[in-house]
């Protein structure tokens, strides 16, 4: 396997009226490049990839984020969460609870 983990960050950007928002004006951009900052610091380049994704069809959850291969996802991320994902999750394996979206997180069956 390549990377240890993908984190997808929603950079999904809808007009400024659009009553569903977008991540990208709830400042998902700035979450990547902190993200990236991040894994470069701890070393974790080559093993974790920080994509932008387009719309995750989560954005009333926005800034939302999906790190695979668990399929966690996170919502109402801000910079400020980096260091704790980065450390609890991608380093630790332990997701960050209160940042997860119960409603995207069930498994079925």
């Amino acid at each position: 396997m390549r990377f240890r983990h993908h984190v997808f960050v929603c950079e999904n950007r809808r007009p400024a009226d659009d009553p569903r928002g977008s991540c990208a004006c709830k400042g998902s951009e700035a979450i990547r490049r902190a993200l990236k900052e991040e894994l470069n610091r701890r070393g974790l380049k080559g093993q974790v990839r920080a994509n932008a994704a387009g719309c995750l069809d989560a954005c009333a959850y926005g800034p939302s984020i999906v790190v695979y291969p668990e399929g966690i996802w996170y919502g109402h991320v801000t910079v400020e969460d980096v260091p704790e994902l980065v450390e609890r999750h991608l380093v630790g394996g332990e997701p960050v609870a209160r940042l997860m979206v119960p409603e995207l997180n069930r498994r079925s069956g």
